[in-house]
């Protein structure tokens, strides 16, 4: 509603300026008043006109306010301080429209959404890390489909590359399994905790002796070529491991539609298609000399040579041109090794095309995963199922990838750049993320030994080669742990099964809260104690605000869902308009109008790529909600019209708390 209204407000304005002032296509900056006593939005607009206009500020302010006339929605416009205009709101209707749970339809963009998030390399198991990228990217779908997108979920598996090669080293060379054996260990419960080991000490192998690191070339070019011992090792390696990172994503709600796989974008020659699109297009050149002599090459951000030689290339170009063959080889990047490998970036980019319906080819699929509400997840074959669902040819793309692979990302869209697809470049975004490492008390609490400088430093980074890190289970393990700790000592009454189910709730929403309050371009340093907290910005504060909404309706004797369905016709008209106005109606209206700004703030989450605005709002909201909850002993409230207001502002925030918990994959359980 907050947005909606602000649109209309919006709206005027422009057409005001138009009408009075001729002016046309001027951006108008609403803000957010500090507190409701000034109103629900202010407009600084006529310092952005005085200079234009030749008049003073507060001049401008009052001939809008003037001459605006009325808006829908609207008491009244005034002027503030040097020239600020403040716009307040009919609370009473607004407040009505809010209990209806009114959602003013919004234009929504065509065109069917990608989110790849996730990505994690099949060799071993999952780690903190990739749970903060799962996590804000399982956010962003749930952003982008409460915003009334189609989307699909994507998560790209590098089965081909060399940290899987690693373990295949590893399992073949170092223990000299037989494939048989592997997969016999494949079987286990937890295989990938088994190559999360290997994995360490493969590494370490590799740096007592570089000549070690020829038997990983050897095994990664095999394991590309397929149809050897090799290749049948990585497969059985990579689709242990895979179906193991989807069970663990799976304890924290997190699912996926398809899982492109890097060897098929080889064997089904998705590469060679794009090869052949790159040099025609004169993206790629052969290298003939130099440091990358027998390499296929993209230059970095210079005009390419099929341009320079079209004979439509101007003198400046040329010379250009001449400039850029004598830039160091440090400003290209290799796409095809000299041993005919393909780089990382390279499958990257036919990935891509493909995935905007450009390339020509299409996967083989068939069902990989079931989960429990019966969505199927699918993954790439070289030949399979005809009824599939249709993926790819999306009309946007977001990759949720950390800010370590910038460059990676950047080439991939000058590539498309280069090939003319300018408008798919334009909607490219790479959503980038910093890293997490650990407090060091964390990194103690799970059983690392630190020096006296690591106990110093204030977060202490893992590193899967050095076998160094959180698994993710682990990490979902003693969340759960702690937190049936809590649940055990307050809630013995329940029975074991409940007791478990909200254990795994309050855990869940801690980590997810945890990994989604700290905008992306932080580097988090995880502690348990922090994650689990009752109190401050975390998790359970946000549940433990919905789960005391809840407990006043069921001691007051009313089903809190069905109140909360059905609102309006609790509160009359004169009430909202009696309780609302005024400064004795200003807290209980900062509540109403808090509850009305979730789209609002879901749109400021999508725009920019940033699901941590939605944590911050829902702190906010849980905050104002425990406030007023001390201030106002509900039950016991004598006047029975403000008795029934009161439980109708509740039930207002309890709707837009579970609602924007539910967008963030948080459930609220029934106690605390």
């Amino acid at each position: 509603m907050y947005r909606h209204l602000q649109r209309r407000l919006t709206d005027a304005v422009v057409q005001y300026l138009s009408h009075a002032y001729g002016i046309g296509g001027m951006v108008i900056t609403i803000e957010q008043p500090p507190n409701v006593e000034l109103g629900e939005y202010a407009l600084p607009l006529a310092f952005e006109l005085a200079r234009k206009l030749r008049k003073a500020p507060r001049k401008i302010a009052e001939e809008i306010v003037n001459g605006i006339g009325s808006i829908e929605g609207f008491e009244k416009l005034e002027v503030a301080g040097a020239g600020y205009i403040n716009a307040r709101v009919e609370r009473a209707a607004v407040a009505a429209a809010i209990a209806r749970n009114e959602q003013p339809k919004s234009e929504v963009r065509p065109g069917k959404i990608l989110v790849e998030h996730s990505s994690i390399n099949p060799n071993k198991a999952a780690h903190v890390g990739h749970l903060r990228n799962a996590i804000l990217g399982d956010t962003f779908v749930r952003l982008l489909r409460f915003a009334g997108r189609e989307v699909d979920i994507q998560n790209y598996i590098d089965n081909t590359g060399a940290q899987v090669a690693d373990v295949v080293v590893g399992f073949l060379h170092l223990e000299k399994k037989s494939r048989a054996q592997i997969d016999e260990l494949a079987r286990q419960p937890r295989f990938d905790y088994y190559c999360w080991d290997l994995y360490a000490r493969t590494s370490q192998w590799y740096a007592e002796d570089k000549q070690n690191l020829q038997t990983r070339a050897q095994a990664l070019h095999a394991i590309e070529e397929g149809g050897n011992e090799a290749a049948a090792v990585a497969e059985l390696i990579s689709v242990a491991v895979l179906r193991r990172h989807l069970e663990t994503m799976d304890r924290l709600d997190i699912e996926y539609d398809f899982l492109p796989r890097e060897s098929e974008i080889l064997h089904l020659h998705f590469w060679d298609a794009a090869f052949t699109k790159l040099k025609d297009g004169g993206v790629l050149f052969y290298e003939a000399a130099g440091k990358n002599k027998g390499c296929w090459v993209m230059r970095r951000g210079g005009i390419s040579r099929g341009e320079a030689a079209s004979g439509n290339a101007t003198a400046a170009d040329l010379e250009e041109t001449a400039e850029i063959d004598a830039i160091s080889e440090s400003d290209q990047k290799v796409i095809v090794r000299s041993n005919g490998t393909v780089g990382y970036v390279g499958k990257d980019i036919a990935y891509h095309l493909w995935k905007f319906g450009l390339l020509g080819k299409d996967f083989g699929y068939r069902k990989f995963y079931r989960y429990p509400n019966q969505h199927d997840c699918w993954i790439s074959t070289t030949v399979g199922a005809l009824d599939h669902p249709h993926f790819g040819d999306v009309a946007e793309i977001y990759n949720v990838i950390d800010n370590r692979q910038a460059e990676a990302q950047h080439t991939v869209i000058e590539a498309l750049r280069g090939l003319g697809y300018n408008q798919q470049a334009d909607h490219y975004t790479h959503f980038s993320y910093e890293m997490v490492a650990l407090t060091p008390r964390c990194a103690a609490e799970l059983g690392y030994t630190l020096s006296q400088e690591d106990k110093a430093r204030s977060y202490i980074e893992v590193s899967g080669r050095k076998g160094f890190g959180v698994k993710a289970d682990d990490l979902i393990d003693r969340l759960i742990t702690s937190a049936r700790k809590e649940v055990d000592a307050r809630h013995g009454e329940l029975s074991e099964s409940e007791r478990a189910q909200i254990a795994s709730q309050i855990a869940i929403g801690a980590l997810r809260y945890f990994m989604l309050k700290f905008t992306k371009q932080s580097v988090i340093a995880f502690d348990f104690k922090e994650a689990l907290s009752f109190e401050g910005e975390t998790g359970p504060y946000a549940q433990y605000a919905v789960v005391r909404a809840t407990n006043i309706f069921r001691k007051g004797g009313f089903d809190p869902n069905a109140f909360c369905r059905d609102i309006a016709s609790y509160v009359s008209a004169g009430d909202r308009k009696k309780f609302l106005a005024g400064d004795a109606g200003n807290e209980l209206w900062e509540l109403w109008l808090a509850s009305s700004k979730t789209s609002y703030v879901i749109d400021q989450c999508i725009a920019t790529t940033e699901p941590a605005y939605l944590a911050k709002h829902v702190f906010q909201l849980a905050q104002l909600f425990n406030t007023f909850y001390h201030r106002h002993p509900i039950l016991n409230e004598a006047n029975e019209s403000r008795k029934k207001f009161l439980l109708a502002t509740a039930a207002v925030v309890r709707r837009e708390l579970i609602r924007c918990l539910a967008v963030m994959g948080i459930t609220a359980p029934p106690v605390m």
